[in-house]
């Protein structure tokens, strides 16, 4: 028995979590009914993941802070800037694509009972009201806005705190790394556990009527993930972007596909930063913010969606509106995860740019819903990857001018 499971931990994480995805393929379509029961450990791995994150959070940031020394420069300047280029890129795509491939869709009913916000400020200050959210709701909602601004502010408060203090938040901080490491060890069953969950659930027959609208959608994240996204890179490090890009989607983007949660996939995310040899001070914070503000995959969804039903309706778009849409997307989906529903429901925000019924608007929200399992798995998944990536370039960045490093491949 230790042999079997000696060998098994020999073998690298991503090439266990393939395993794992290849036999809750087969066991799904092989023996559906006998591999039912098996997705409570997909449940399991998902809440343990979301569970162990806004604390870590909290004691990574707080002691990160609490710690820094003088003069030590972070990129955090830099790495807001990329998230925020890279969201606006996307969205503009998003809205070139749907423009070169116009989709028309059939619109579904059943969101009549959803509430959308009823505009940008509204997102706003929701956005805003989380940075002050009371610290304990704040780590039972996982609102990652409301821990980061009190690990900063508690931080910042215990930098002149005795030794001991601060020894005891770095022992906690690393206490809750290595549960983080021993939950990431159960993603290969996780992963086999949610394939199981996606197929024998959802199957593909509800996604064949918007064959051509999930093409545009999945098709943009794909441009952006493996043409965008490097050339910010490559303007970043000016040097070969794709090794760094590709270890991202490896080892960030096929988790958080089948987790389909930003939150759950931030450990995962520390983890790789850890291992890509990135400043602590640096990830430590810019991990969970790009889990809220760097959005490229949620302001595709937004575009496509909304365009989709102006298409549908027949409704004429000139260039300054488009661009004010590729604007509005970016700013709406830096906002998606302080609204409920995330993505789908900004969607009657930025159809009101074009005149567009909330009530219609609302259908589209629905036809979101149903190609959901595809659109949120590769929205997720381009977002949470693209956290690390961005955080990695400015990091690199950073060693390359100080001659610490010569050659990112190495690295990466």
């Amino acid at each position: 028995m230790k042999n079997p499971l000696k060998k098994w931990n020999q073998i690298s994480l991503v090439k266990q979590i393939i395993i794992g995805l290849i036999i809750g393929i087969i066991l799904a379509v092989a023996i559906p009914e006998v591999a039912k029961p098996l997705v409570i450990f997909g449940a399991l791995f998902v809440g343990a993941l979301k569970a162990v994150a806004p604390v870590l959070v909290l004691f990574l940031v707080m002691s990160a802070i609490a710690q820094h020394k003088s003069g030590h420069q972070t990129n955090m300047k830099s790495i807001i800037v990329l998230y925020l280029s890279g969201t606006f890129l996307a969205g503009l795509i998003a809205v070139i694509a749907s423009f070169i491939f116009p989709v028309g869709i059939t619109l579904v009913k059943g969101t009549e009972d959803l509430a959308a916000p009823g505009g940008v400020t509204e997102v706003l200050k929701s956005l805003l009201m989380n940075v002050v959210d009371n610290p304990v709701k704040a780590l039972f909602n996982a609102n990652y806005i409301g821990i980061l601004a009190w690990a900063v502010v508690l931080g910042f408060a215990m930098k002149n705190a005795q030794d001991t203090t601060k020894t005891l938040i770095s022992n906690f901080s690393d206490g809750i790394s290595k549960m983080v490491t021993w939950v990431i060890r159960f993603a290969p069953l996780g992963i086999m556990s949610l394939v199981i969950e996606n197929i024998t659930t959802n199957g593909i027959e509800s996604l064949l009527n918007y064959g051509k609208l999930l093409a545009v959608l999945i098709g943009c994240m794909l441009f952006v993930a493996l043409v965008v996204n490097p050339i910010i890179v490559y303007v970043t490090i000016r040097q070969n972007p794709y090794p760094l890009v590709f270890k991202c989607l490896k080892e960030s983007g096929i988790t958080a596909f089948f987790t389909r949660s930003s939150a759950a996939n931030i450990p995962v995310n520390m983890k790789l930063c850890e291992k890509l040899n990135l400043d602590k001070d640096t990830y430590s914070v810019s991990i969970p913010l790009g889990a809220t503000i760097n959005m490229a995959g949620a302001a595709v969804t937004i575009s496509v969606l909304t365009l989709a039903a102006v298409h549908t309706l027949g409704i004429h778009v000139d260039i300054p509106t488009a661009i004010i849409l590729s604007v509005l997307s970016a700013v709406c989906a830096c906002g998606a995860s302080g609204v409920a529903g995330g993505s789908l429901l900004l969607i009657p925000l930025a159809c009101s740019l074009f005149g567009i019924p909330n009530d219609v608007a609302m259908q589209v929200v629905g036809v979101g819903f149903i190609i959901g399992v595809l659109q949120d798995s590769f929205e997720t998944a381009l977002n949470s990857s693209t956290d690390v990536l961005f955080t990695a370039a400015a990091d690199y960045r950073k060693q390359l001018k100080e001659g610490r490093i010569t050659k990112i491949n190495k690295v990466a």
